[in-house]
């Protein structure tokens, strides 16, 4: 068994029989900069999320998912610090791209629209405001690079890599998560106006949905009941804590020292509400 990632986030052990172990961290990440104070229960609220969405689409789509029970896992994941936090995963051929779906008219697509550009492919005939639901999702997908930023490229371009037909599937496969996921998020207060999957091949070639899947970390989680078009809606994320950063000057400063025990506490409560929103059925 060997550590083979460190994220922002999460710890991945590659088991070496095929099988690989994720355990989610409290740590969280502002501005590509992990900040030195934990989240209490983060990583359980965000295996919580994830673990419920993989058994949800699993009509649709198969996941890497072994088991979430420590008994399965090797001795030295069975301590009470794993609890909750960790899973027992599928080793997937991962493909090397972000697939992100896109429901609203917002961020970087919003500010393409607003000067009449196409936005990675795509343009759009009617008139939309800013946080408009589009009339249907779209897939604009991003490439995974080692280091830095992630580039972003056309639906077109990433067919054209993996081949029309796998390329095609991906495309389909993942607004069909997202249409099911959206209805059932809506229906207990939340929208998701964005979501990023990441897909790999199985031993047989089989399309396989990994990573993690719809939380708050990879996706744009708005808050229905303070939903407005032409606004910036609130957001049940890290938005919250990104905020105080930038009001106080420390966004991308990566010496910081502490964070505040109310800011802290409130975006803990943050991701609490979505779990208890989200994982209701």
């Amino acid at each position: 068994m060997k550590k083979i990632i460190s994220g922002k986030v999460r710890e991945v052990y590659d088991l070496e029989d095929g099988r690989m172990i994720i355990v989610t961290t409290d740590r969280i990440s502002a501005f590509d900069v992990i900040l030195p104070t934990l989240i209490k229960d983060k990583g359980k609220v965000l295996n919580a999320l994830a673990n419920f969405w993989f058994d949800y689409t699993k009509d649709i789509v198969n996941n890497h998912m072994i088991s979430t029970d420590l008994k399965d896992m090797p001795k030295e994941f069975q301590g009470k610090e794993f609890e909750g936090r960790t899973i027992l995963v599928k080793k997937l051929k991962m493909i090397p791209y972000e697939v992100i779906v896109r429901g609203y008219m917002f961020g970087s697509m919003y500010e393409a629209y607003k000067k009449g550009e196409q936005f990675l492919g795509h343009k759009f005939d009617k008139e939309y405001k800013q946080a408009e639901k589009l009339d249907t999702p779209i897939v604009t997908p991003s490439t995974k690079a080692a280091e830095g930023h992630d580039i972003n490229v056309t639906i077109d371009y990433m067919k054209k890599d993996l081949g029309e037909e796998l390329g095609s599937k991906i495309e389909k496969t993942a607004i069909a998560i997202y249409n099911k996921c959206y209805e059932h998020a809506y229906k207990n207060g939340i929208i998701i106006a964005d979501t990023k999957f990441e897909f790999g091949l199985d031993e047989n070639g089989e399309l396989v949905l990994g990573d993690e899947v719809l939380t708050p970390d990879s996706s744009r989680f708005w808050d229905l009941s303070k939903y407005k078009v032409g606004t910036s809606p609130a957001s049940y994320d890290k938005q919250f804590i990104r905020d105080w950063l930038k009001d106080n000057h420390l966004d991308g400063v990566s010496e910081i020292k502490e964070i505040p025990q109310n800011v802290i506490d409130t975006t803990a409560a943050i991701y609490k509400s979505c779990q208890e929103k989200i994982c209701h059925k």
